[in-house]
């Protein structure tokens, strides 16, 4: 039981298990991950949504978890780096992670858990067919998924930044999960 109107319980499905925990209201999403569960994958880098460490999947779109008050996630369906493996049905890695370490997409590896998380969010997106900046004419309307090509991909992926400088790695990597499986991940 909560004390005081200042803390909730939050209830969420992480990775594929539900959870419930109390956060003080004004906790973010990214804060309650790793201090109240420890799940560590996801990294606080600017705390102000500018750099994309902090992504993961929310209700299969990506959020800046650092921006995300946990209260406002209640009952949804949060994925992390650590369940990204889990998506396709296996304990071994996601496609997305094998490509990143064929790439050579990653350096330091900070930013890797963040930039796969946005990169299976961008894929999606572009499945569904939701235009970016940088898609074609879609004046008679977007029927199916958006072809994904480098312009797209870095367009997508814009959000989440690489102090080692990896984005052509990282861009091959989305592209060839991209092409492998028709843009679904």
């Amino acid at each position: 039981m909560l004390q005081d109107d200042t803390r909730s319980e939050v209830s969420l499905r992480i990775n594929g298990v539900d959870r419930t925990v109390g956060v003080d209201n004004r906790a973010t999403l990214l804060d309650t991950l790793r201090e109240g569960l420890g799940l560590t994958g996801a990294k606080k880098g600017c705390d102000h949504g500018q750099c994309g460490a902090c992504t993961v999947l929310l209700d299969g779109r990506r959020v800046n978890s650092c921006l995300q008050l946990a209260v406002a996630a209640d009952g949804g369906e949060v994925v992390t780096i650590e369940g990204v493996a889990g998506l396709e049905g296996g304990g071994d890695l996601h496609a997305l992670q094998r490509a990143f370490l064929e790439h050579d997409a990653l350096q330091c590896g900070y930013c890797t858990p963040g930039q796969i998380c946005s990169a299976l969010g961008a894929m999606a997106e572009a499945e569904r067919g939701w235009p970016s900046h940088v898609t074609g004419d879609t004046s008679a309307g977007v029927a199916g998924a958006a072809s994904l090509d480098a312009y797209e991909v870095r367009e997508r992926m814009s959000g989440n930044i690489c102090r080692c400088g990896a984005y052509g790695g990282i861009v091959a990597a989305v592209l060839e999960v991209a092409e492998a499986d028709g843009g679904r991940s």
